[in-house]
């Protein structure tokens, strides 16, 4: 690949990545607005043309106080109120399409006139059907909240997060390896033992940032607003009060809490212990680099983590939270990317001796 297209194409896949992490706070101060019911159709096309007039307005006004979040929880609310929460929902649908297309037509463009090699096609093209399907998720997530409940279900909430979370972990690992084709680290014990290592983490994060969706959910940090112990201990009461006991994995909002603090302490143990294994190793250091700023980011994610727990969720805080979730996302992707990318010390020497 020329260097004017691999330039080219960063260029283009750093926008949607961008713009896919934007798209994720506006859902995020969607989330705590409580705005995400506020439009309740789904018109993919037509949806992108917000209210223009007065009776547009009263229209979709109208539609709203149907559904039980403004009978239960907004009832009296004003039409100024509502445009407000209108807002904030149609930000968060307008920039899904608009991310539609800058994807899709500089991908058109770049196709045409040869920029993109025929292995990487297939590749950007299942990048762009999972960015649809995520449109068509969301809508099924804001469906869950218009008929029997006052919010969406915690389940396809953390369902439309985790998605989000993997177009842009996606987008950010073909970014990465422009221009890198067919460079893959020594499969030395070593070198696999560091990959396996990396991956781990990027799960457990992962994992722990699906937890914080289903505390957003289901509003469970607006409880339980002490640190370090949890309704007066570490380790609480009634964390498995529902039965079947597995669902107080998913629908008691104490034990949800609980497992989130766990799951984060978890990510700062094992960044920090990764770093010091690696350290100790003698690991190549733009590996030791990554590994420690992922650590740092884990750190500073956690201590951000707990002040927003104290003050009860303030949308500041909370969308900081939300930013900093991400950046312990994205520099585990990296991170695991220069796992598997990255040869041993001894290989480099001999490559660049050879060279």
């Amino acid at each position: 690949m020329l260097a004017k297209h691999v330039r080219a194409l960063r260029i283009w896949l750093g926008v949607v990545a961008l713009l896919v992490v934007a798209m994720i706070l506006v859902g995020g101060a969607t989330r705590l607005t409580n705005s995400g019911l506020s439009i309740t159709e789904w018109q993919p096309i037509m949806g992108a043309i917000p209210p223009l007039n007065e009776a547009d307005w009263q229209k979709a006004f109208a539609a709203y106080q149907k559904i039980p979040q403004y009978s239960e929880l907004n009832q009296g609310m004003s039409l100024g109120e509502f445009k407000t929460i209108f807002w904030w929902e149609w930000a968060h649908r307008f920039l899904g399409r608009f991310i539609g297309v800058v994807f899709f037509v500089p991908f058109a463009i770049f196709w045409a006139i040869g920029y993109i090699p025929r292995t990487f096609l297939p590749r950007l093209l299942g990048l762009f059907v999972l960015g649809g399907l995520q449109g068509a998720l969301g809508w099924y997530m804001v469906k869950s909240g218009l008929v029997d409940r006052i919010d969406v279900s915690q389940y396809r909430l953390a369902a439309h997060f985790g998605v989000a979370l993997s177009i842009l972990g996606y987008t950010l690992w073909l970014l990465f390896g422009l221009g890198h084709e067919g460079r893959v680290g020594h499969t030395a014990t070593g070198s696999r033992a560091r990959a396996l290592v990396a991956g781990g983490i990027l799960a457990l994060v992962f994992l722990q940032l699906l937890a914080g969706a289903l505390v957003a959910g289901l509003d469970a940090g607006m409880g339980y607003n002490t640190w370090p112990l949890i309704n007066g201990a570490f380790v609480p009461s009634g964390l498995y009060e529902a039965s079947p006991w597995y669902l107080n994995l998913f629908e008691n909002p104490l034990t949800v809490q609980f497992d989130h603090r766990m799951i984060g302490y978890s990510v700062v143990v094992a960044s920090l212990a990764q770093l010091a294994w690696l350290a100790l190793r003698k690991a190549p250091t733009p590996l030791i680099g990554t590994a420690m700023t992922l650590a740092l980011v884990a750190l500073l994610q956690a201590t951000l983590g707990v002040w927003t727990l104290l003050l009860a969720v303030p949308i500041q805080l909370g969308l900081a939270h939300q930013a900093g979730a991400v950046a312990v996302f994205a520099a585990s992707v990296y991170h695991f990317w220069m796992a598997t990318h990255t040869p041993q010390s001894g290989m480099a020497s001999q490559a660049r001796a050879s060279a």
